[in-house]
């Protein structure tokens, strides 16, 4: 996953005193940060959810099974709120 995180800090103006680089909230342009998960790291958006009016969260994932959570927001930004790995898509239950 650190493969990953420190490109993604390219784009970002980080405080000088985090303690880790995930410590913050990495935010963007969307466009910039979609372009990033997709060229860079191939991943894909593998799901969205409206958050309310104004936010949809997204999980975009890699072929590695890596994953990223993404929250857009109507104004153009998105930010980084969580990463991971081990990725596993499911399917949902069939409903009663």
């Amino acid at each position: 996953m650190m493969h990953r995180l420190i490109p993604l800090l390219a784009l970002l103006p980080l405080p000088a005193a985090a303690q880790s680089p995930i410590a913050e909230v990495l935010c963007a342009q969307r466009s910039e940060l979609v372009q990033k998960l997709t060229v860079q790291f191939g991943a894909r958006l593998a799901g969205t959810g409206l958050r309310n009016a104004e936010m949809v969260m997204e999980v975009w994932t890699d072929p590695r099974g890596d994953w990223t959570m993404v929250q857009s927001y109507t104004d153009g930004r998105a930010c980084i709120v969580a990463m991971g790995e081990g990725w596993e898509a499911v399917e949902p239950p069939d409903p009663a």
